[in-house]
């Protein structure tokens, strides 16, 4: 390899793409190709790279099938900061295997961390946590380490483990250091600021507080009944009741929770639950049948015990019932409720959940979007909505390092 492209590898490594490009911007081996994509990923321009990175591809010679390999893992950082998610590519599984059997480590390590990521976005904790397994930190360079330990940040957080997230981000901030890159250095900051940021709000007896997620986590360990709408689930020491695909039912714990140790009258639940001003018989018998489905479930943590005009909910829990909500107490937060789940939304079955038109969804989606609340993936008709990880990457692009040509 000329002295050239080594110090084109060289500058990406320390995150400087418009020193790479100095000296490959003029060069059409696929090598300095590559490298130019990489540059142009560094520094945002994402479709340029595709174009430049799938050149590199299929320019290699059939034999170099370890550089090929490498454009693969690029190419899928770059559908990954453009929320294009193909966590079971084919072509991936592909260039993992190859680069397994090349021992390009730092590569390896990439392209599990890359799927990862990509888990994470789709609120697949344990595939993530799967994957992140997967790489090996022994002897791995200083950039590597901090991008796993960012993921192992994401993961601890998403898990409300809020002491392990921190002492990952402790090691990604040491590791950053070593590895000299300021970009990285950056989103690693970020990630600690939003780590501290209050996390919920915590609802007990009609006292309303906000949570950092420490707080959140704690809470968690004790011995009180939580209903948590951030992941609608209702929680207790003896078990955890899931009901993020029963949204009635949750809407019912949710307003017996907040109405706790007093009952909830029926037509607060009816309200809640069925969205309904106006009210018959109907509702009444329907919010029977549902308050006796959610008794059914509760039945190891908690009773529903019928009042003169409604219902109350009843724990043996010495703490009582704690609700935990969303940060957020505007109309954006039963959006954010919606996609708490991790799977990805069309805006029309956003609509139809909220009972409201697509036209103020979309409102809503573009205020959450411009604070970085809610991230688009796809484009047009095939457009869905997710949350996006607690903590955000700097597209390193490890691919074309200085053993591209080898």
């Amino acid at each position: 390899m000329d002295s050239s492209v080594n110090a084109a590898a060289r500058a990406l490594a320390t995150g400087d793409p418009l020193l790479a490009l100095k000296h490959v911007a003029l060069r059409t081996d696929p090598t300095s190709i590559a490298l130019r994509g990489t540059a142009m990923a560094q520094l945002g321009e994402f479709e340029r790279a595709r174009k430049l990175l799938r050149q590199a591809e299929r320019r290699f010679e059939p034999g170099h099938t370890t550089a090929r390999a490498r454009c693969i893992v690029a190419l899928s950082e770059i559908d990954l900061a453009l929320r294009e998610l193909k966590p079971r590519s084919s072509r991936l599984d592909s260039a993992i295997a190859q680069l397994t059997k090349a021992g390009d480590d730092s590569n390896l390590a990439l392209a599990h961390l890359t799927r990862a990521r990509q888990f994470l976005l789709l609120g697949r904790v344990e595939k993530a946590e799967q994957e992140r397994s997967m790489v090996s930190l022994t002897n791995a360079p200083a950039k590597v380490v901090a991008l796993a330990e960012l993921v192992r940040s994401d993961i601890e957080t998403r898990k409300v483990h809020a002491t392990k997230a921190s002492g990952a981000l402790s090691n990604a901030r040491r590791a950053a250091r070593r590895a000299g890159v300021p970009a990285l250095s950056a989103e690693i900051d970020k990630a600690r600021v939003q780590l501290e940021r209050p996390a919920a709000r915590v609802l007990k007896s009609g006292v309303e507080s906000l949570a950092t997620l420490e707080e959140v986590e704690q809470l968690l360990a004790s011995d009180a009944l939580i209903v948590n709408a951030c992941q609608r689930h209702v929680t207790s020491p003896a078990a955890t009741i899931i009901l993020s695909r029963r949204p009635v039912l949750f809407a019912i714990a949710q307003t017996l929770g907040e109405s706790w140790p007093a009952a909830a009258s029926r037509q607060q639940l009816i309200e809640r639950a069925f969205e309904a001003k106006i009210f018959n018989d109907s509702h009444r018998a329907r919010l029977r049948v549902e308050v006796g489905r959610l008794r059914q479930l509760l039945k190891r943590i908690a009773s529903i015990e019928a009042a003169n005009d409604g219902y109350a909910l009843r724990t043996g829990a010495r703490c009582g019932v704690v609700l935990i909500l969303p940060p957020w107490d505007d109309g954006g937060a039963a959006l954010l409720a919606l996609l708490a789940d991790g799977a990805a939304w069309s805006t029309s079955s956003l609509a139809l959940a909220l009972g409201v038109s697509t036209r103020s969804v979309q409102r809503s989606l573009r205020r959450l979007q411009e604070d970085g609340s809610v991230l688009p993936v796809g484009r047009g008709r095939t457009q869905r909505w997710l949350l996006p990880p607690i903590s955000a990457y700097a597209t390193t692009l490890l691919l074309p390092t200085h053993e591209l040509a080898s």
